[in-house]
């Protein structure tokens, strides 16, 4: 018993430092965002599976110290959103054994409202109001498609507003299947289990986890 308390408090304080180390490297770093965005939530959903819920709560909450303590009471805690969260999240999913669709969907919803919040607090560090870049985004993407198809529409505001949140949902959308295709060839080597992709999604999923 002794021996499984100290290889959970090793993983938990191990793995939680290691996501730190990744968010601050998405944050500061100029290079490999994107890299390090796709493996921000898997230590912690790793962590889940592993040791179990309460060892992965511990792990979100010594993540949010130490980043408070590294980078701030304001910078630090939005790892939370939708990291932490969706690590959280995902992880219970695949320790429960759940279908992917279940996590997927959810992790959708959980990554958009990350997003918005980020936006949000950041958009106040910085005193200006950064949805204004989803939303050229979005009126470019618009334009695009009204010129390769010589469309007479001219879109109001609304419509462009529709169209940004529509592309943060597709990102979302893309990142969390990417996060389950990549725990699922990565986890079964790291002796943590998953449940298997749906019929539906087996075939976007090649990599072979065994």
């Amino acid at each position: 018993m002794k021996r499984l308390q100290a290889l959970r408090i090793v993983e938990t304080s191990y793995l939680s430092a290691a996501t730190s180390l990744i968010w601050m490297a998405l944050y500061y770093l100029p290079i490999g965002g994107a890299l390090f965005r796709l493996a921000l939530p898997l230590p912690l959903a790793l962590l889940h599976i592993r040791r179990g819920s309460k060892a992965a709560f511990e792990g979100v909450s010594l993540s949010v110290l130490l980043l408070i303590v590294l980078m701030g009471p304001v910078r630090g805690p939005l790892i939370l959103f939708p990291y932490g969260i969706l690590s959280f999240w995902i992880g219970w999913c695949w320790y429960k054994n759940w279908n992917w669709w279940i996590s997927w969907i959810v992790g959708v919803f959980i990554g958009v409202g990350g997003f918005l919040v980020r936006v949000i607090v950041l958009s106040l560090l910085v005193g200006e109001n950064l949805w204004v870049i989803i939303t050229r985004a979005g009126a470019s993407l618009i334009e695009r498609f009204v010129d390769l198809f010589n469309l007479p529409f001219s879109p109001d505001t609304a419509q462009v507003q529709l169209v940004a949140i529509g592309l943060v949902i597709l990102q979302e959308v893309i990142f969390v299947l990417s996060l389950h295709a990549l725990a699922f060839w990565i986890f079964p080597r790291l002796q943590a289990s998953m449940p298997e992709p749906p019929s539906l999604l087996s075939g976007l999923i090649a990599m072979d986890p065994r």
